[in-house]
């Protein structure tokens, strides 16, 4: 197999690749990108076993084939070189990478590419479209409250559903829930619900474009995501996901509004104070007045109010601030409201004006 292409354009297609593998060892097939030369194009296709990437990119061909070449290493081999154009050449097992720029050349060594896993097709899957913009925000929303639990597997993944007209995203992890809902536009056929495992849903979230639609498909245990010349695949996750909705409070009797800038940097500076073993942080709420004080440790202690809206009764509660940090991280408007009934039950932390989405997070305990 031999064939020449664009430096700076392989780069990007086996940097996702690279995403996708976990094993690093030089002689596990897993560890290699299986790259097929046909008809002037070269099919890259990774796998860690459970999550998979294909795609395919224009590349001049003298000598058709296939192959597999240890991803790390061709990564590397490829931001040292020069930009421009770059020969490959197999013979037998001995991989020739020539950057034509420079008097240089790397030997690699394969593995045959029948040692390399079946990776699942897309043929005749029943994709529905999306737009783009609204599932990135949906993963954006939800991704980052999953468990890292290995004992919870159920709820390392983020939960995805249709109900009715709209497309829902759950992520959960016992102490927090972040839900996100998006109304269809184009007509999306019934699909079983799925837990999607985070790796696949973060590679489309840092590759997927904002523009456009992404196609999207749910069936035999898979989930399919394609947009562009990308294709990813990925086993879901076994089990049964929480009943969400029982978490989800009905009511909530009372609210306060802050600036989101304003409680962003307030919780960045009482937070350094802060035991990382327990991460509480006391949010003292009176009318016209949010106080966020650190309990006080061997480290010390510290407190900062801020402005807020609420004509309430005096309240404290007691909140990870890791809970209160990562939505802020996501959410696009300038305002926050924190909506509550009582110090120990679920808080609603919701964009203001209200949007699609909503965090819910449990207080921790004032002592």
């Amino acid at each position: 197999m031999k064939f020449s292409f664009d430096r700076d354009a392989m780069i990007h297609e086996i940097s996702i690749a690279q995403e996708i593998i976990t094993n690093k060892s030089p002689i596990s097939i897993l560890s290699n990108i299986l790259l097929i030369a046909e008809n002037n194009t070269l099919t890259i296709k990774a796998s860690d076993s459970a999550v998979n990437f294909i795609t395919k990119i224009p590349v001049e061909i003298s000598e058709e084939g296939s192959t597999t070449v240890y991803c790390d290493k061709f990564l590397s081999i490829l931001t040292s070189s020069p930009a421009g154009e770059i020969e490959f050449d197999q013979q037998d097992i001995k991989i020739t990478i020539k950057p034509v720029a420079k008097k240089v050349k790397f030997q690699l060594n394969s593995i045959a590419s029948d040692k390399f896993p079946e990776v699942s097709s897309t043929e005749n899957v029943p994709f529905f479209e999306i737009s783009s913009k609204d599932f990135k925000e949906m993963i954006s929303q939800t991704v980052f409250a999953v468990s890292d639990d290995g004992n919870r597997y159920f709820m390392t993944g983020v939960y995805f559903s249709k109900k009715d007209e709209n497309l829902i995203m759950v992520a959960t992890d016992g102490r927090r829930l972040s839900y996100i809902a998006k109304p269809v536009a184009l007509s999306i056929p019934e699909f079983p619900s799925a837990i999607v495992p985070v790796k696949i849903l973060n590679c489309v979230l840092k590759n997927a474009p904002m523009e456009g639609n992404i196609s999207v498909a749910v069936v035999d245990k898979m989930i399919f995501i394609t947009f562009g010349n990308y294709e990813f695949s990925s086993l879901l996750l076994d089990g049964q996901f929480p009943n969400y909705q029982r978490v989800i409070p009905e009511h909530q009797s009372y609210s306060f509004q802050v600036s989101k800038a304003d409680l962003s940097a307030a919780l960045k500076r009482t937070a350094l104070m802060i035991d990382k073993k327990v991460s509480r942080l006391l949010f003292k709420i009176e009318p016209g007045t949010l106080t966020l004080v650190s309990p006080e440790s061997d480290l010390g202690t510290a407190d900062e109010e801020i402005p807020c809206r609420y004509d309430g009764e005096e309240i404290t509660m007691a909140l990870n601030h890791h809970y209160i940090e990562d939505p802020l991280k996501v959410i696009e408007t300038e305002d926050v409201v924190f909506e509550f009934t009582e110090s120990m039950k679920a808080i609603t932390l919701r964009p203001e004006p209200a949007a699609d989405y909503f965090h819910i997070i449990m207080p921790m305990n004032l002592d």
